[in-house]
């Protein structure tokens, strides 16, 4: 069984690609379900952020378990096979492991070096979790890619910006305001990334927080938020939104939504009310930062005068969405070295199996031995038996220590599966009862309506150049 991953994110495709992709909150349960109902997958975890969708399984079979994560892709995205491929990254065993953990350092990120990824990750997990869908393996992947993420983050300087979406968002609206301080945001989603957008408003001085979300419950609580920062805040349900952005200067979109939730028609009434609105009005222009996925504000609304619109595509090409070379640097060096011990520790729980298979293996000879020996010698006493037994037992743990430790030692090499089944060859061990674990499969083609003719794109680790790891 291995780890198959089959992602669209923002280095691999354009923002209108990944708005039909998206998987919301409400979407990954069921799509976890249908993906544990499917003949190949036995563990399932779907990454969704912003900018990407990526979805981790655990699979028998690499063209059974490709097959089944397109079919699913397909029909939650509406998007024909061929247009989804184009725009697709594949990662199978090893560099699907090496992937995740550049995406939990933040170094596959739009703003490299943003800790949120962590605490989507971890989200992710939870919901797999939930449901049951996590095993043995994709616990320990998710747990170390999260240490990973963790290392980096406090090794290395690759946030000390604390750059984040919402951070760069917010600096390209300052360059169309000026200054955000004493001015009055709209938060529309009370979300983590609504949160996020709270933290980064108070930080920058804003004068008047009005969080807007369908739920006025955790409308509240987000406002309650704000205003522990010292910021007078208010929340309003999500039907007032006209009302709210009349009053504002910055509006930052974050709800997840399926379609636009901030319209051309509701923009033309704000800015109409902006003088009668219930929060005084100003007369500096309307920036909304959408960071939506799919997008919040409807594509026409970026052509009203006075109304500036900065979304994700425009911050895919934002310079302050990068890390410094050296801490960059630093971070896929961890990554690296977290890979190489993670990979360890994998073939080497790989091989226990066959080191439990030798020694029952052993303990059988030994009581098969004692019995003949009970057979020949029926008269010996009890005490003379037991010494006898525990000597046996003592020259065949000393005989297997050596290599049993050795044979672990060597399976955390490139490579060490091949001591393992020397050592089922040589003591004669049935591949069931040690449970082989079977070789990494050869890919000559790939085969299916989804594979097909990606073979060489597979075997380099990605379908296309804009699909390759960080």
């Amino acid at each position: 069984m291995s780890v198959l991953l089959v992602g669209i994110s923002h280095r691999s495709a354009p923002v209108a690609v990944l708005e039909k992709v998206a998987i919301t909150d409400a979407d990954r349960p069921k799509l976890i379900d249908r993906m544990l109902a499917s003949s190949h997958i036995s563990e399932a975890m779907i990454v969704s952020t912003c900018n990407r969708v990526e979805v981790y399984a655990v699979v028998d079979a690499f063209h059974g378990g490709l097959a089944e994560i397109g079919d699913l892709l397909t029909k939650h995205s509406g998007l024909p096979l061929p247009d989804l491929t184009k725009h697709a990254y594949v990662r199978y065993s090893e560099a699907a492991a090496e992937h995740l953990f550049a995406v939990a350092s933040g170094l596959d990120s739009m703003v490299v070096g943003e800790q949120q990824v962590l605490s989507q990750i971890r989200g992710a997990y939870a919901t797999a979790d939930a449901q049951q869908a996590v095993g043995r393996t994709m616990h320990e992947l998710a747990q170390h890619a999260l240490r990973v993420g963790k290392r980096v983050h406090s090794e290395t300087g690759i946030d000390r910006a604390g750059a984040s979406v919402v951070s760069v968002a917010l600096d390209r609206a300052k360059q169309v305001l000026g200054d955000l301080v004493g001015r009055t945001a709209v938060v529309v989603g009370a979300g983590a990334m609504g949160g996020l957008a709270v933290a980064h408003l108070s930080r920058a001085g804003i004068g008047r927080i009005i969080v807007v979300n369908r739920t006025i419950d955790r409308a509240r609580r987000l406002a309650e938020t704000a205003g522990s920062y010292g910021v007078e805040s208010s929340a309003l349900e999500l039907s007032r939104l006209t009302e709210a952005m009349a009053a504002a200067d910055v509006v930052v979109t974050c709800t997840g939504a399926v379609g636009a939730v901030v319209t051309l028609a509701d923009t033309h009434r704000a800015l109409a009310d902006r003088d009668r609105a219930e929060f005084p009005a100003t007369e500096r222009p309307l920036v909304f930062c959408d960071l939506g996925l799919p997008r919040d504000v409807e594509h026409a609304v970026a052509g009203l005068p006075g109304v500036s619109v900065i979304d994700i595509e425009t911050l895919q090409r934002d310079p302050a969405a990068g890390a410094a070379a050296d801490d960059t640097a630093a971070a896929r060096s961890i990554v690296a070295d977290e890979l190489a011990r993670y990979l360890a520790g994998q073939r080497m729980a790989e091989v226990t199996p066959t080191v439990a298979a030798l020694r029952q293996r052993a303990a059988e000879v030994v009581e098969a031995e004692l019995l003949r020996l009970d057979s020949r010698l029926p008269g010996l006493a009890d005490p003379e038996r037991d010494e006898v037994a525990r000597t046996v037992r003592r020259v065949v743990d000393k005989l297997l220590h050596a290599p049993t430790v050795r044979v672990k030692q060597l399976a955390s090499t490139p490579g060490g599966d091949s001591y393992a089944e020397a050592l089922r060859e040589l003591f004669e061990l049935k591949p069931g009862a040690a449970q082989a674990v079977a070789a990494p499969m050869e890919i000559s083609t790939l085969t299916g309506e989804f594979g097909a003719g990606l073979a060489d794109d597979f075997t380099a680790g990605h379908f296309g150049e804009e699909g390759k790891s960080a």
